[in-house]
């Protein structure tokens, strides 16, 4: 599974790049600039989250457990649900979508209470 979340946090970081990238050259003029403070979020919470993978990843590594893979999965799940509803409600205008952002930074917070508990559980003293 360790290899499986450094894949994918390595993945999710090219995407970031290229999201940041975008947004930096293809989108300034295009949208006020709430809109573009509201993708830049999205793009920083991204790479964060990205990173973190990287780190649970290697973790997973050297102590592996089911605490860390869930943690890999919820900080994936709110990549998607966070950074993804922000960059789609700021290209496309669907104000709703604001309204699933918070499921995505929930599972980020949970994301990191389970490496807590996976890093707790491993050195108990």
């Amino acid at each position: 599974m360790s290899k499986t979340i450094l894949l994918t946090g390595a993945g999710f970081l090219v995407i970031a790049v290229i999201l940041g990238a975008f947004g930096a050259h293809g989108l300034k003029d295009k949208m006020s600039p709430n809109m573009m403070q509201i993708y830049k979020t999205g793009v920083e919470y991204h790479f964060y989250h990205a990173l973190g993978l990287l780190l649970v990843g290697a973790l997973a590594m050297q102590m592996p457990s089911s605490l860390i893979n869930w943690s890999a999965i919820c900080l994936i799940i709110g990549i998607l649900i966070f950074s993804g509803s922000l960059y789609i409600l700021t290209i496309s205008g669907i104000k709703w979508l604001g309204a699933i952002t918070p499921i995505g930074g929930l599972s980020f917070i949970a994301g990191w209470i389970l490496l807590f508990a996976a890093i707790w559980k491993h050195f108990p003293k």
